[in-house]
């Protein structure tokens, strides 16, 4: 059990980095060993190779390229991802618009899986958890198959008990729905963001059910132990427990600085435009 104090704050936000967001320049590519590179959508996939079907930049439609001799992915990160879960944590009622955006990417980047730099499974793993808020488990267990078939020698995608445990049903006791998003924050070998959704959501819940203080605790676990989930995790957390300490009159500096921190890790997406009002509201 985490015992609040303002230097924990204090340090909390002190280790969450910001970050600047940005969309490709150029087209995704894969890069090959031998210096050469190719759109992704130029290519299809068929068993282990990769096939050329528009030519251009040296290479002849029908050109057959071994998946084992492809370097890494050429191209920033999609800025969609952040974008899209910016506004499913948010608010988790425009899940269908998180998914809308995150549909696309997901399908222009599969043919990347198992490349280094593959942005797809970043993609895929939100794409999930957007399904999962919106009770869609048809296509969550689908996606979530597909995520584990991507690296098939680990077995079964921590994210795929994550979707399961978002898909319980509201009407189950908290119990139930609280216990298999704690697990996912203390299990071994559950990737950090897969332990910091599973967080987040576990404040979510026991803010709803009015258990605040043990909703703030849930929220200060994503950018306290979990900072390498990501930025816009971090900062849906630090606007989440910065409304939960301004309810507290003798915490107000403690939430203007999780406030603050979640304005810079969230820029450019829907999150930052909210945390900043909170923050305005603080001062």
């Amino acid at each position: 059990m985490f015992i609040l104090r303002s230097s924990f704050i204090a340090v909390c936000a002190a280790v969450v980095s910001s970050v600047t967001m940005a969309g490709a320049a150029e087209p995704y590519k894969i890069v090959f060993q031998n210096g050469k590179a190719i759109a992704i959508t130029s290519i299809a996939l068929q068993k282990d190779q990769f096939v050329v079907k528009t030519p251009g930049d040296g290479f002849t439609e029908g050109q057959l390229l071994p998946v084992a001799s492809a370097d890494h992915v050429f191209g920033d990160k999609p800025p969609q991802i952040n974008q899209a879960l910016a506004i499913l944590l948010n608010d988790k009622a425009k899940a269908k618009q998180a998914q809308t955006i995150l549909e696309p990417v997901v399908a222009e980047h599969k043919i990347t899986v198992g490349v280094y730099g593959s942005y797809w499974l970043e993609a895929a793993r939100v794409l999930l958890v957007a399904y999962a808020v919106n009770g869609d488990a048809g296509l969550s267990v689908k996606l979530g198959k597909e995520i584990s078939d991507s690296a098939p020698t680990q077995g079964t995608d921590p994210i795929v008990s994550l979707g399961k445990a978002l898909l319980i049903s509201p009407l189950a006791k908290l119990e139930e729905r609280e216990v298999p998003l704690r697990d996912l924050t203390t299990a071994d070998n559950v990737p950090t963001d897969v332990s910091a959704y599973a967080s987040f959501f576990r404040g979510e819940l026991l803010r709803e059910k009015k258990h605040d203080a043990q909703a703030l605790e849930a929220y200060l676990m994503v950018p306290c132990l979990f900072p390498t989930g990501g930025v816009i995790l971090n900062a849906a957390s630090e606007m989440k427990a910065a409304d939960l300490l301004a309810a507290q009159s003798n915490r107000r500096e403690e939430a203007v600085a999780l406030a603050t921190t979640a304005v810079r890790d969230a820029t450019g997406t829907v999150l930052a435009a909210e945390a900043k009002k909170r923050l305005e509201s603080l001062k």
